[in-house]
């Protein structure tokens, strides 16, 4: 995938993968066939980030309100997401890919955390992009995990109170290692963010299209860097 016009390329680029059960609802077919499809359009992002140059991804896979859903879909989205990790390893070792996750991650079953702690040790010395997937993740709870370390740091006189601010904050969340998102990409057409990454979207430029998730692939994402490259971002500035 050529850059050459794109204009500055996103460092980060956080994308909410929203729209796959309506893909799969206009052609008559289940659920799990769009989560499947959707799957395909992770890897066109990895491979598309990686040859524009992105460093980091973040991608919204597992909300941890999407536990409420229907235990038979739950099921099947674990399945799927054990499944894709044991044989995306492969894709992400000749890629360069690094994998990495935030989240609840205790609360995912055991056979999905022993495939994503696998995958993530086989990809540790990757260089060329870090996928981050976001599972059983609420930005709620990342903020509230956050304050409960930072109390946890203070009543062990780790450190004192007078010292805490934002950037010390941000030392305690789940993306304590990444910077912010440059870019936040939302497929479906909606216009909300879903309880994701509250605190790290703060200066985030947004790019919101009606493409549903399984439709979006490196043509999209690359309109959307576009897109991002002709924004001037002031940060609160003139």
């Amino acid at each position: 995938m050529k850059k050459d016009d794109l204009g500055a390329i996103p460092r980060h680029i956080a994308i909410i993968m929203d729209g796959n059960g309506r893909w799969a609802k206009e052609r008559g077919l289940p659920r799990t066939e769009g989560h499947r499809r959707g799957a395909e359009s992770v890897r066109a992002m990895t491979e598309g980030c990686r040859e524009l140059g992105v460093e980091f991804l973040t991608l919204y896979a597992f909300s941890s309100e999407n536990w409420k859903r229907p235990k038979r879909e739950v099921d099947a989205l674990m399945k799927l997401l054990e499944i894709y990790l044991k044989q995306e390893t492969k894709v992400m070792m000749k890629n360069n890919i690094k994998l990495q996750a935030i989240g609840r991650l205790h609360d995912l079953p055991e056979s999905c955390q022993k495939a994503l702690h696998q995958a993530i040790e086989t990809t540790a010395n990757n260089t060329a992009l870090t996928l981050i997937l976001a599972l059983s993740y609420g930005g709620r709870e990342e903020i509230i995990d956050g304050v409960k370390s930072i109390v946890e740091a203070v009543g062990k006189g780790h450190i004192d109170s007078a010292m805490i601010n934002t950037e010390m904050f941000g030392k305690h969340l789940y993306t304590r290692y990444y910077p912010d998102p440059d870019l936040l990409i939302r497929t479906s057409g909606e216009m909300r963010l879903s309880n994701f990454l509250l605190w790290q979207l703060s200066y985030t430029e947004f790019y919101i299209t009606d493409k549903l998730w399984p439709d979006f692939r490196k043509d999209e994402l690359r309109e959307a860097v576009q897109a991002y490259g002709k924004r001037h971002r002031r940060f609160g500035g003139v």
